[in-house]
């Protein structure tokens, strides 16, 4: 992922968030599955310029152009994630997660899956320090 990928407004996130959920869909489509089959002209313009910022693929073999996603849930997220840690945390993970936990109440499996993760990232860590001693390498 380039760091020079521009990033989806909220009106384009909503647009991106209903192909990642249906896959390759036409301007009506989305319209009909955001509750606003008045609005095509709007979806329309709105698709044209996420084809132009690359978020969006259109595939124009047909009579009806089909819009796809450009890169997945998680790229995107990641893309967002990344830009906000270093933008307002200077860089600092933990300082997101914290901030995050604090703004939102977890729920008791949200925060077990926190922790499992957690765990396995430290697993990895562990992995890559044994990793680096057999190169000759160190952390």
């Amino acid at each position: 992922m380039k760091a020079s990928r521009r990033k989806p407004t909220d009106a384009e996130l909503a647009i991106l968030r209903v192909l990642w959920i249906r896959g390759p869909s036409t301007v009506r489509q989305i319209a009909e599955a955001m509750g606003r089959e008045s609005g095509y002209t709007t979806f329309l313009k709105l698709l044209q310029i996420m084809t132009e910022k690359r978020l969006v693929v259109r595939d124009e073999s047909a009579r009806t152009h089909v819009y796809e996603a450009a890169y997945s849930q998680g790229q995107t997220q990641r893309q967002l994630v990344t830009d906000l840690l270093q933008r307002a945390f200077d860089g600092s993970a933990a300082q997101l997660v914290l901030q995050a936990l604090a703004a939102a109440k977890s729920s008791p499996e949200e925060l077990a899956e926190i922790r499992r993760l957690l765990r396995g990232a430290g697993a990895a860590f562990k992995n890559d320090d044994i990793d680096d001693s057999k190169r000759g390498g160190s952390r």
